[in-house]
């Protein structure tokens, strides 16, 4: 080790000395900022460092998404990325990329979701979401749905919103019953059935589910068939009106649907009325 001073030394290095001084600060309030974070963090664990930020910005916390993304890595938090293979738009004309929502009410997803109680006993949820406006317009959940409840879900939601143009789905027995199909024609609803073996093709219904699954299903366990009701319930409020969505710009759907308000062809805004703003978007459950 060479015994220089520290004026040569960083007179060789082309270093200012007070460079080498320097003692890093912690700023005021960064303690409880970090401290905020891991509750976060912990709360949605499959939240990245942007919508933590966005969280907390929300909060009114005064900070950049630098500075978080500087705390997130300083205190080790990190979201796993599945890595996935790239498959092929297909030609289906049906598909999402083929035909993409142009406003609310224009184009509908909808799906199922298989999980199970904690007895194994199976729980089947249904899956309806606004493709342009990115909202969970429906989360229903029993042990078996056939096609007659399916029907009843989209009557629920004819009278609060509206019906769509077009809904997009697979091919799966409860889309394709007779009675679906002609309850949908009578309504002037277009159906848009994807390619068998494509879900690349209801690409916005397959990313929902998956964030349905990764978010809440993976995280918790139903002791029952109604308390996956409630708290499937709970999750919808928060996925609309608490979680921000990246494909947004960070806001959430329900803000997002604001900005759109009056915008909803074919639709009776009237009957799903925000109590406080008088926008015709997504109300919670149970208000």
């Amino acid at each position: 080790m060479l015994e220089l001073s520290e004026r040569r030394a960083c007179q060789v290095a082309g270093q200012a000395r007070s460079t080498q001084r320097y003692e890093c600060k912690v700023r005021d309030g960064e303690a409880a900022l970090i401290g905020r974070m891991h509750e976060l963090a912990r709360e949605n664990p499959r939240y990245g460092y942007r919508r933590i930020w966005k969280l907390l910005r929300r909060e009114a916390w005064k900070v950049s998404r630098k500075r978080v993304h500087r705390l997130w890595r300083q205190e080790g938090f990190k979201v796993p990325q599945k890595a996935r293979k790239k498959r092929r738009l297909g030609n289906s004309e049906n598909s999402c990329a083929r035909l993409s929502a142009e406003h609310p009410n224009h184009v509908w997803a909808w799906d199922f979701v298989h999980d199970r109680t904690e007895d194994t006993r199976p729980l089947k949820w249904l899956t309806m979401v606004d493709e342009f406006t990115r909202e969970c317009l429906k989360l229903k959940v029993d042990r078996h749905l056939t096609s007659q409840e399916v029907i009843d879900a989209l009557e629920e939601l004819s009278l609060a919103r509206g019906l769509p143009e077009h809904i997009r789905s697979d091919n799966g027995p409860e889309f394709v019953a007779k009675a679906l199909k002609a309850w949908l024609e009578k309504a002037q609803v277009k159906t848009l059935y994807i390619e068998p073996g494509s879900p690349w093709e209801n690409g916005y219904g397959e990313t929902f589910n998956g964030k349905f699954r990764d978010e809440f299903l993976n995280c918790e366990l139903f002791t029952s068939l109604k308390e996956a009701e409630v708290l499937g319930n709970d999750w919808k409020d928060h996925y609309n009106f608490d979680r921000p969505h990246s494909a947004l710009g960070y806001e959430t759907p329900g803000d997002f649907a604001k900005t759109w308000a009056g915008h909803f062809p074919g639709g009776n805004p009237q009957g799903n009325v925000q109590p406080e703003t008088g926008d015709p978007t997504l109300i919670r459950s149970g208000t």
